[in-house]
């Protein structure tokens, strides 16, 4: 909102946040933080693309206490899968700038260790935590 009342230059944000403001012409995105290009946006490039090596992801994940019985977690993780594979939710998503990718427990599980593991050495470079 800051941006389109012209309070603020520039705002780096997911593409969803502000996908209906590109389509109406009220904003214009510069780049992106990903590896490629999105399906929702293809004639915008990604920094690493403009020769800035860089690149970010905003994810989420389904995560649950430990403890919780196995049944429940089996529940949830078919339940994430079949939302994952439905072609209405994929396209609604990709409609709103969003790329999607499924994965279950191991992969997901690497993932985060691997981005955890990232954003702490990026954070100790800069100087925030010592």
């Amino acid at each position: 909102m800051a941006l389109l009342g012209g309070q603020v230059d520039a705002v780096s944000t997911g593409p969803s946040s502000v996908m209906q403001h590109v389509r109406a012409g009220r904003l214009r995105v510069l780049a992106h933080w990903g590896e490629g290009r999105l399906a929702a946006l293809p004639e915008v490039p990604s920094f690493r693309e403009l020769g800035v090596p860089i690149s970010y992801s905003q994810w989420s994940g389904l995560f649950v206490p430990a403890g919780t019985p196995d049944a429940v977690v089996e529940r949830l993780r078919a339940a994430a899968r079949m939302a994952a594979q439905d072609e209405r939710a994929r396209q609604a998503l990709t409609a709103a700038g969003t790329s999607f990718m499924y994965q279950d427990t191991p992969e997901f599980e690497r993932f985060v260790q691997t981005d955890a593991r990232a954003m702490a050495a990026l954070v100790q470079r800069i100087g925030r935590v010592e």
